[in-house]
């Protein structure tokens, strides 16, 4: 149960003559009955404080910063009396707030008796500027031909009815994988629509259309054929894959027909042929930063398989928790994923008084994977190493080199000393151990491993790194980086399994290239660059296919901007292949989003930020650039099931 709210926390940006960055003022009004002093005030925010140096504090003193958490007290004496409020100056900022996301998450107090109380806060208010209104995200649309598939198939030459069948059953001598087929997707629909008229049926139905299947083995992997003749449809397919994504566009069409009669119609002839343009068609979920139970995990995989995506990539683990029970090192699953005031790790990204925690046992990692599995959607985990590792140490400090100081570098996030250290033998067992059981319950060939963000100086002031240095002729942090990666690709290679990452494994000299996947996220310019040097490319750069990025430069839009702005059209015109040669081409594997949860407090956010440009993405990952049209892609993208 929720903590009870007797306090309020407004907080504003306002512009600062001579500082770019400008500077917050809060307001802590007391609701509550009882006057308070001696207390400390804690809030998050992702708007951090340069606390290498004294912030520029006003009537308020600065007590500490842990990445996003930050902490201040009133001026000694200050009592705050019921309905009074408590107004205090914050600057020295890394950077200025631009958006109404900027500000405090959440905050809490800590009163003079030890105990806390919860706080209230909302969003960001701008001061000295007018809060423009964000546009509309997508014109009106057109559907110049009245169908309802997203993404649009490779090839349709179709023509419209006049009405629609009830539902599409098999046809009498359908054989048990197509039925099942058909069910798959009957329940994928099921779940997404609840409310909606089920497209399919196991039985013949009443003014319905009948399916009449065939298998080809011409057609290429994930391929299918349909042809619309009379009251049948003609559909052929080359695996199981193809056969679950023919059906999905059947239902689609329909449930287009059905829900928007005036723009959609089901076709009375014609041929639709299809096939995946990419065979990477991703997207990421990072559930460290914010916990999603099983269900919700699930739901998102349905959407993918709604949208022909075939990948996910799970993003177990991070500075902010470790979510993966593993039974060698339980304590990674208690101590590294309690975040509160009292807990191992300290709030963050919009916790407050209330403790969270939250992970996976393995039971539920398998139900997710067999979930997946049946939707032909291959499910790839993550484990953030090196960096990214806060959570990790806390759990086991045994990985921590003793004689190195505790704050002798910070991660771009604030986060100090949160790298795994490559000369501590211990760090290698840990991860062996780690693999072994991540081996037994992800069948993906693939493990990724992370690779992003190691400060410059990280490892530098550890007398163990340094002597690891000395002895193997390695040069600077990223040279240990790429000795690390290295054991473990070899480690992961002892497994059956390949290294996937981040662009960054590639820096320090890097990996073996072969049969490595890197993805290109920093800037598009990076893949190519991977590409060059033997690397196969995921491409997913945050300024297109990050689906935390804003979406309008209007204060009122909510999101990250560190990637700069990036619309939905952007998102779906963007060709990540556009600057590959056609000899390096074939390293391009495909696209994925990538949804970070810094900003996802809401399911409202998640769906607002992640819908249009997911489906977006998917387009993308599936069909050709001239059959993309941006009109029809926004007539049919209010159709999308939502998260």
């Amino acid at each position: 149960m929720a903590t009870a709210v007797q306090f309020r926390l407004e907080n504003t940006w306002h512009p600062v003559d001579g500082d770019p960055c400008g500077a917050f003022v809060f307001t802590l009004v007391n609701l509550s009955d009882a006057a308070i002093s001696d207390f400390k005030l804690a809030y998050t925010s992702l708007t951090r404080v340069k606390d290498f140096q004294e912030p520029v504090i006003g009537n308020a003193v600065f007590l500490k910063r842990n990445a996003n958490f930050h902490q201040f007290a009133p001026p000694h004496g200050f009592v705050l009396e019921p309905g009074a409020s408590w107004q205090f100056h914050v600057g020295g900022l890394w950077r200025p707030a631009k958006h109404r996301t900027d500000g405090a998450k959440s905050a809490y107090l800590t009163l003079c008796t030890g105990q806390h109380a919860a706080v209230a806060v909302a969003d960001l208010m701008l001061s000295g500027a007018h809060s423009v209104p964000p546009p509309a995200l997508l014109p009106e649309g057109h559907a110049a031909e009245p169908f309802a598939m997203l993404p649009w198939p490779a090839k349709a030459d179709i023509v419209a009815g006049t009405d629609f069948p009830v539902a599409l059953f098999p046809a009498d001598g359908s054989s048990i994988v197509e039925l099942r087929a058909v069910e798959n997707v009957l329940r994928l629909f099921c779940r997404l629509f609840p409310v909606g008229h089920a497209p399919l049926s196991l039985a013949k139905v009443h003014e319905g259309r009948a399916i009449t299947f065939k298998v080809d083995a011409a057609l290429d992997a994930s391929a299918y054929a349909l042809s619309f003749v009379g009251e049948s449809i003609n559909f052929a397919y080359s695996d199981v894959a193809g056969l679950q994504y023919g059906l999905t566009v059947l239902a689609q069409m329909l449930h287009g027909a059905r829900t928007k009669p005036a723009v959609f119609r089901f076709p009375s002839s014609g041929t639709i042929s299809d096939k995946p343009r990419y065979d990477w068609r991703g997207c990421h979920l990072d559930v460290s930063r914010q916990f999603f139970p099983v269900d919700d995990v699930k739901r998102l995989i349905d959407v993918l398989a709604w949208f022909r995506m075939n990948t996910f990539h799970w993003h177990l683990s991070d500075d902010e928790a470790w979510r993966l029970e593993i039974k060698a090192f339980p304590q990674l699953t208690t101590l590294g994923v309690l975040r509160g005031p009292d807990e191992p790790l300290l709030p963050q990204l919009g916790n407050g008084v209330d403790p969270v925690g939250g992970f996976y046992t393995q039971d539920d990692v398998r139900g997710i994977v067999a979930h997946a599995g049946a939707l032909q959607v291959e499910v790839v985990p993550e484990i953030d190493i090196p960096g990214h590792s806060t959570a990790t140490l806390v759990a086991l400090p045994d990985l921590i080199d003793g004689q190195e100081a505790p704050d002798s570098y910070r991660s771009v996030q604030g986060y100090p000393n949160n790298a795994l250290n490559p000369a501590i033998d211990y760090t290698y067992e840990f991860l062996g151990k780690v693999f072994d059981e991540m081996v037994e319950l992800f069948p993906s060939k693939l493990i990724h491993i992370g690779g992003d963000e190691v400060a410059s100086n990280t490892w530098m002031a550890s007398p163990l790194a340094k002597a690891l240095m000395e002895r193997e002729g390695i040069e600077g942090t990223f040279g240990l980086q790429s000795y690390f990666m290295k054991r473990i690709q070899g480690m992961l290679a002892e497994r059956g399994r390949k290294l996937a990452g981040w662009d960054e494994v590639s820096h320090g000299g890097g990996v073996d290239p072969e049969g490595t996947l890197l993805m290109a996220w920093q800037k598009p310019e990076v893949g190519l660059e991977l590409a060059r040097a033997g690397y196969d490319v995921v491409m997913t750069p945050g300024q297109a296919y990050y689906l935390d990025m804003v979406q309008d430069e209007a204060f009122q839009e909510p999101g990250a901007s560190w990637a700069g702005t990036v619309p939905p059209h952007h998102t779906y015109t963007y060709e990540a292949v556009a600057e590959f040669p056609a000899e390096l081409a074939a390293r391009m594997r495909g696209v994925q989003a990538c949804i970070w949860c810094e900003h996802f407090l809401t399911r409202d956010y998640f769906n607002h930020l992640v819908f249009p440009r997911l489906p977006a993405i998917a387009e993308a990952a599936w069909t050709p650039k001239d059959k993309k049209d941006w009109l029809r892609f926004a007539a049919i993208a209010p159709l999308s099931p939502r998260y």
